[in-house]
């Protein structure tokens, strides 16, 4: 009948035992259940009808960009919108557009654009063009005199993907432009940079794809496989310009210049030495790792008096709620949740937590980094040949897939175990350098705060400091406890964290968490004041800017949804900051790269992982390498406070760590 008739009655319905139970201690939650998801009818609503008829949107433009940054293309089609900058109308990119098959010898001019089409590693065919004519060549010896070519400037596109193809079999000389990165620094956001999309968005152009194969650069369609790349070649000469011009209007030729284009061939080169693994001492951990599972597999079973899938949350939560009898902390839609903050809540409640918790640490490691390292070593180098991506992450930090080598765990002993796979090869060590606190040294140039630039420049601890500031102590009382508390503030304001956030990461109330984070900002009030105006600009703006002038566009600022405009404020706090330190780190990265072979070192990067640059070096190098580290990282940028650079040597990354 209803929830009234239900309570009006609750002991003569039959409901019994724990559910009966259930019932009546949830009376007050279900009323207000009810409440809540009744429709108000008797809102007074005024409203004109004839403002509700639909006669088109205001801002065409506009509106593809939400949608496009949604990815709702089959609304865009079926609007038929396109273009960037509100582009009404399409341009006509191949007016007078011509092309021939020929050689070298039909091209003319000093600068260029490239258009590759691989065969796997090889280049099949590429397209040269210049103005509103191209060439495609398809004798191999014409390719590779041409990106040989060091009087020939060359705009091409995702340069990097071509010269870990070619491995060094063909050397691209004078890279003038990588039109996708330029696109990439213009607009950060978008999921993929392609020719065709590009093309598609600032001209409302449409370049139809080839039949045969697909390309490199572009999604396959049909059409004449070599005009298709003529026309390719000549759209990223159009594209080229249209988004530099960008460039220069954003501030950007800087960034582009000295931090992103050169940054292409530094990364290239890191793609082609791989990293080496003991592939051996892989397998033999992934077999330990293998036999502790199955032990822990027994025990859970012996504790849970029966057999069933462990990886299964819903067979896990019968297991744990229905037979076992322990108290659900959180329910879904499809049973009771078992993820790992609700086992943690119920570690000391039965012994079984803790082994299936295990469980879980053991099996993930196993699968996700030992048989899944195995599976990406390459059987003709023992390395792991990472992909480097400069055109995935919003912030300008680097993206590492295939696979992802910056996300090695390193908290568990069982986790940093698998860094000592990775190793030096022979007559070599590992050379590991990494800034020490850069995102807070970041903050305090950028906050130009005066309290945390006199911290760092008299060499004091961060952290210690904060708690003897925030707390009221002298320095040299601070415990090893308040110190940690302040370094999870110090941390967590440099990514907005709110006092809720703080409350459960040092496990105090909300109130002390936010008396905290007063106490802080009264502390060090030039970081207040900064990360206020970021969240002013951003709002402004529509995004923030990083102290090499990278853009990180915020479009949740703008949002209805109190959670979207929270995550966009904390966003517009953090990104000026963890964007200027992974600027610094590409400009390290490319400063070290060029001195290792410029001094024709046998020294070589092999990665880098958010703070930490790994060399792979020649024993008799290591001095020099660990020189050339130290000096070019602390030098990277010039700041009100020093960088602080450490550099540790082993055999593997563990040891070198």
């Amino acid at each position: 009948h209803s929830i009234e008739y239900i309570y009006e009655n609750i002991d003569d319905i039959g409901l019994k035992g724990a559910m009966l139970q259930k019932m009546k201690d949830g009376r007050e939650m279900a009323f207000m259940s009810k409440e809540l998801a009744t429709i108000n009818r008797n809102t007074p609503i005024e409203f004109n009808a004839e403002k509700c008829v639909f006669d088109g949107f205001e801002n065409n433009g506009e509106l593809y960009e939400i949608l496009k940054r949604l990815e709702l293309n089959s609304i865009i089609k079926k609007l038929d919108l396109s273009g960037v900058d509100n582009v009404k109308e399409n341009e006509d990119i191949f007016k007078d557009f011509s092309y021939q098959v020929g050689d070298k010898n039909m091209i003319s001019g000093d600068k260029v654009t490239v258009v590759l089409d691989f065969d796997g590693d090889n280049i099949s065919s590429a397209a040269v063009g210049a103005g509103n004519n191209a060439v495609v060549l398809n004798e191999q010896d014409d390719i590779k005199e041409l990106l040989e070519d060091d009087s020939i400037a060359k705009v091409m596109f995702d340069v990097k993907e071509a010269i870990v193809k070619l491995n060094c079999r063909i050397d691209i000389k004078n890279i003038a432009d990588d039109t996708a990165i330029a696109a990439y620094l213009v607009d950060p956001a978008k999921n993929e940079y392609t020719i065709e999309k590009l093309a598609s968005e600032y001209f409302g152009t449409v370049i139809e794809k080839p039949e045969v194969k697909q390309l490199s650069l572009l999604d396959d369609v049909e059409t004449d496989r070599s005009e298709y790349l003529a026309k390719c070649a000549v759209a990223l000469g159009v594209l080229n310009e249209r988004i530099g011009d960008k460039i220069k209007e954003n501030g950007q030729e800087k960034l582009y210049q000295e931090v992103e284009l050169p940054l292409v061939t530094v990364l290239a080169h890191l793609e082609i030495n791989g990293f080496l693994v003991d592939d051996h001492q892989l397998k033999e951990f992934a077999d330990k790792l293998g036999e502790k599972i199955d032990a822990l597999t027994n025990e859970i079973y012996m504790l849970a008096g029966e057999e069933f899938n462990i990886n299964s949350p819903k067979q896990l939560g019968v297991i744990l709620f229905e037979k076992l009898e322990l108290k659900p902390v959180k329910k879904t839609k499809t049973g009771y949740a078992t993820n790992a903050d609700v086992l943690e809540k119920l570690r000391d409640k039965h012994p079984i937590v803790n082994f299936i918790m295990e469980y879980r640490q053991l099996a993930k490691l196993k699968s996700t980094y030992c048989d899944g390292l195995t599976a990406v070593v390459n059987p003709n180098t023992h390395r792991i040949h990472s992909v480097f991506t400069q055109t995935v992450t919003v912030t300008g930090r680097l993206s590492s897939t295939e696979p992802n080598l910056q996300n090695i765990p390193t908290r568990t002993e069982l986790g940093r175990e698998i860094r000592k796979m990775f190793v030096a090869k022979e007559g070599y060590v590992l050379v590991d350098a990494d800034y020490s606190q850069i995102e807070l040294r970041v903050l305090a140039h950028i906050a130009n705060d005066e309290t945390m630039i006199n911290a760092f420049r008299n060499n004091e601890d961060i952290h210690a400091v904060t708690a003897s500031q925030v707390l009221g102590i002298p320095l040299e009382d601070v415990t090893k406890e308040q110190r940690s508390s302040a370094k999870a503030v110090n941390f967590g304001i440099v990514y907005g964290i709110s006092a809720f956030g703080l409350s459960e990461d040092l496990s105090i109330s909300r109130k002390e968490a936010l008396e905290y984070i007063n106490k802080y900002f009264e502390t060090y009030p030039g970081v207040k004041r900064f990360l206020d105006e970021q969240v002013q600009t951003g709002k402004e703006q529509g995004c923030v800017t990083t102290m090499y002038g990278r853009k990180r566009p915020i479009p949740e600022l703008k949002s209805g949804n109190f959670m979207q405009r929270s995550f966009g404020e904390r966003v517009a706090m953090n990104s000026p900051i963890q964007g200027t330190a992974a600027d610094i780190m590409k400009l390290a990265m490319i400063a070290v790269d060029r001195e290792l072979r410029e001094k024709h070192l046998r020294s070589r990067i092999v990665l880098q992982v958010h703070d930490e640059l790994l060399v792979e070096t020649h024993r008799d190098e290591t001095e020099q390498v660990v020189q050339i580290l130290t000096d070019r990282m602390k030098h990277a940028a010039d700041l009100k406070v020093s960088l602080e650079v450490e550099a540790h040597t082993g055999d593997n990354w563990l040891d070198a760590k």
